[in-house]
């Protein structure tokens, strides 16, 4: 069961950012929260139709780029999911540590590392698309 006071503060979160946090949404978050790691799409779209009969993929996804928009949840393209953000109320640019052995996703604030990254690349005339970065690796408990 996923922690009430973090809901809470996720719905306060969203109404302070003149959001909403419908039961669907909330459902979809508190599912994500459920779930150790990394949580692809498909399994939160299994997971709510176990509980409500027929829901359709884009009633999911529409779920997760609100609860990506309000900063709840972080996208993780490279494994294809999403990773609750425990700390979404501070401002912060996410840097993923994701083990290549094991699939943990280990998120940092990597915005004094961004802000330089940044520079570098506009300085380089470069563009980037996404502000998050990702690190592929080995995580402590796999090299031991």
């Amino acid at each position: 069961m996923p922690h009430p006071d973090f809901l809470l503060a996720a719905d306060r979160h969203c109404v302070a950012h003149g959001a909403r946090l419908t039961d669907t949404r909330r459902r979809v978050l508190e599912l994500a929260l459920a779930r150790e790691g990394v949580v692809k799409a498909y399994d939160l779209l299994a997971d709510l139709q176990t509980e409500r009969g027929q829901v359709a993929p884009p009633t999911v996804y529409r779920a997760l780029e609100f609860l990506v928009d309000q900063g709840l949840l972080h996208r993780v393209e490279a494994l294809n999911g999403y990773i609750v953000c425990h700390h979404f109320d501070c401002p912060h640019e996410s840097l993923l540590l994701v083990c290549e052995t094991c699939g943990g996703v280990t998120e940092l604030d990597g915005s004094p590392a961004l802000v330089a990254l940044r520079a570098a690349a506009s300085e380089a005339g470069f563009a980037p698309r996404r502000d998050d970065v990702m690190l592929s690796g080995r995580c402590r408990e796999c090299r031991a």
